[in-house]
């Protein structure tokens, strides 16, 4: 039995897990949890990356002696180091308005189909190239020499040591999927130095020991799959290759396991996406808003009783109001349920649990949308929904998607993502062994997994996602 550290850090929270792993035995407990606020100032949004830094430390110091650490975060956000690796300021946060407009000069320099060819992205407004060519001219961007993602920045503070974890890098829409290097050629024609980027890294590298000053021991750091959905794939507990998953959280990922890219101009127009995964796989996925309105709506709310809201939503009646949540207007913090209100056509909601149920009544069709899209877009069918993270433990959404579905919904585990994180640590120490699978199997093994069967009217789902379409 070995035990591991996986820092976990979400758009809104982060975490420190221990996993104890051995033949057949798979444990994972919670050692800190802190909060990961944002930071606006001179009009920009930052995030706070040596608060949360400092939370990393405190929650190794309390995870005792460990065998190894792995680190995931969200993605395309990343900090830049000077000539002596001293960091140039906070991280800008990719829900910053900074990037208006950035996409049309990408644009005007490469198209977007050829774009796609090349890197296979969806085009999300906040992706790294655009921050990047958002950022061109800036005294801090002239004075960098080197550009870390996020979780790269604090194993380069744990370590000292650089470099880029591949699935975190895929999703730059700086990399060339033929090659699997970094884009040189299209980095200079949009103004991007190419000797920003460090050399590439796998899942399962062994970046360096803890640096002794530190004070936490000499682990070794364990390069993970270091997106976080990355990690919540690895730990989705699917028996077979005919599943399409939601990690969900503040986003949904919504898509399917692929072994090569799909590239198609039918792909590209419907935004999904072709991000690395563990093991050379392809997360064929599309980005949906996720639980993000909710959360938004709660905060504006004082943070009422989750359960008892969601128990009165299940009482509202269905469809009485539902959005496209993908809309862009939705995107940035504040004033939600004002807009939830005026995309609806509503007045009012009357109540906030009228609000809920339009959010996952929404989120659900979102969901459906996605799943299905997945499957005719891949070739790839579907016997299954897995939904991981957060989202796994709202009963609600997830019948709901099981109904705007019309499949099975095995809800569950929770902490997908840290348990995705830890298995790839454990194998890489050899702990464990086997393909994914065999991590997955361990998952079914040790993990509580909920089935949400379909039920409902599926002709109330058609019409009421026609009445969104039209």
């Amino acid at each position: 039995m070995n035990t591991f550290a996986a820092v976990d850090l979400g758009a809104s929270s982060g975490r420190v897990m221990v996993g104890r792993v051995g033949p057949g035995s798979l444990s994972l407990d919670a050692v800190n949890r802190f909060a990961n606020e944002p930071v606006r100032a001179g009009g920009t949004l930052y995030w706070d990356i040596l608060a949360l830094y400092r939370g990393v430390l405190e929650g190794l110091r309390l995870a005792g002696p460990v065998d190894g650490i792995g680190i995931d975060s969200w993605a395309v956000d990343y900090g830049l180091l000077d000539a002596t690796g001293t960091l140039l300021g906070n991280p800008v946060h990719y829900r910053d308005t900074r990037t208006e407009g950035a996409a049309a000069k990408v644009a005007a320099v490469v198209g977007e189909d050829q774009l796609y060819a090349l890197t296979g992205l969806q085009k999300l407004p906040f992706n790294t190239i655009y921050q990047l060519v958002a950022a061109a001219g800036t005294p801090q961007l002239e004075a960098a020499r080197q550009l870390l993602m996020i979780p790269d920045l604090l194993a380069y503070w744990l370590t000292g040591e650089t470099g880029a974890e591949f699935t975190n890098a895929s999703t730059t829409q700086l990399l060339d999927l033929g090659s699997g290097g970094w884009a040189g050629e299209l980095m200079t024609a949009l103004g991007i130095r190419p000797t920003l980027f460090p050399p590439l890294r796998a899942p399962g590298t062994v970046i360096g020991p803890v640096r002794p000053e530190l004070g936490i021991g000499t682990p070794d750091v364990i390069a993970v799959g270091s997106h976080d959905t990355a990690s919540a794939v690895v730990g989705v507990p699917a028996g077979g290759d005919h599943f399409a998953y939601i990690s969900c959280g503040t986003w949904s990922l919504v898509g399917v396991e692929l072994d090569a890219p799909v590239l198609t101009e039918a792909s590209r127009l419907a935004n999904f996406t072709n991000e690395g995964g563990v093991d050379g796989t392809v997360r064929y996925l599309r980005n949906v808003m996720g639980l993000w309105p909710l959360q938004e709506c709660l905060r504006e709310w004082g943070a009422p009783d989750l359960p008892v809201l969601l128990r009165e939503a299940a009482a509202v009646p269905a469809f009485q109001s539902v959005v496209d949540l993908d809309d862009p207007v939705f995107l940035p913090p504040g004033d939600m349920v004002a807009r939830l209100t005026t995309a609806s056509g509503r007045s009012s909601f009357g109540s906030p649990a009228a609000v809920v149920r339009c959010i996952l009544d929404s989120l659900a069709l979102a969901h459906r949308r996605a799943v299905r899209q997945a499957q005719e877009l891949s070739g790839r069918h579907v016997d299954a929904v897995h939904i991981v993270g957060g989202g796994a433990r709202n009963e609600l959404l997830c019948q709901l998607t099981a109904d705007a579905c019309g499949l099975p919904v095995l809800a569950g585990p929770v902490e997908a993502t840290a348990l995705g994180n830890v298995l790839v640590q454990a194998r890489a120490a050899e702990t464990i062994s086997g393909d994914l699978s065999a991590l997955r199997a361990l998952l079914r093994e040790t993990q509580q997994i909920v089935r949400y069967e379909p039920r409902g009217d599926a002709a109330a789902w058609r019409a009421a996602e026609r009445r969104l379409e039209g």
